[in-house]
């Protein structure tokens, strides 16, 4: 199923917070100029749970399904980032997925163990169509651990002409990262870094959503 950019942006419109989520962060980059210093975000692995049926709704709130009125169990937390070139400068167009574990640990796969649990109000994967400032925006929950895992939000980047791009990005400062085989095959110590994440509660909000910012940079430029 192909992305919807027009029911994406009703979501974002409707919450109002990528601008204010982007001011919020500190200015790190300037296009072109700092391309010898950037960290390319490292590779990791899918996984076995990228969804075997997509959900009917794949926008960016995975909180409430279509027009349900139960939202999902969890501590909201808005996703933002930036997808951008091997020189720093913002890609449009580009499809950013996510899909991790409800609040009970299941993915959105029939393979997972504990699919009898699944929280039927999380929608469990979402994308979303970057423009020219290569933002983009997910309403989620807080990823929770699982057996064998730290906590952890896959993320893919799909760019036409361009191979898959998959990473996972982490909660900064969780006990269980020093036990995740996969987050410590990163050996580089600068690309580990920039796929751990802090989770802050985000300023004037009601109730006790939280901020994530996960910047993404591809090790290439985009023809065109």
């Amino acid at each position: 199923m192909s992305p919807d950019p027009t029911r994406m942006g009703r979501v974002l419109n409707r919450r109002g917070l990528l601008k204010g989520l982007t001011l919020a962060v500190p200015a790190l980059w300037v296009p072109g100029a700092l391309a010898d210093e950037l960290t390319r975000t490292p590779r990791q692995t899918e996984g076995p749970f990228y969804p075997d049926t997509l959900p009917l709704d794949t926008d960016n709130d995975l909180i409430v399904l279509n027009d349900s009125l139960t939202p999902a169990v969890g501590e909201i937390t808005y996703l933002s980032g930036m997808v951008r070139d091997a020189k720093g400068n913002p890609i449009r167009n580009a499809t950013v997925e996510i899909w991790q574990v409800d609040h009970h640990g299941a993915y959105l796969h029939s393979g997972s163990v504990n699919r009898n649990k699944r929280d039927v109000n999380f929608q469990g994967f979402g994308r979303f169509l970057t423009g020219s400032t290569g933002e983009y925006l997910f309403r989620t929950i807080k990823p929770v651990p699982y057996p064998g895992r730290t906590p952890h939000i896959h993320v893919a980047v799909k760019i036409p002409g361009q191979p898959k791009f998959t990473t996972q990005c982490y909660i900064k400062g969780h006990p269980n990262n020093e036990r995740d085989g996969i987050l410590g095959s990163i050996r580089d110590p600068k690309a580990r870094e920039s796929v751990l994440v802090a989770f802050e509660p985000l300023p004037h909000a009601r109730a006790g959503e939280l901020a994530a910012r996960f910047d993404i940079v591809l090790g290439f430029t985009p023809e065109g």
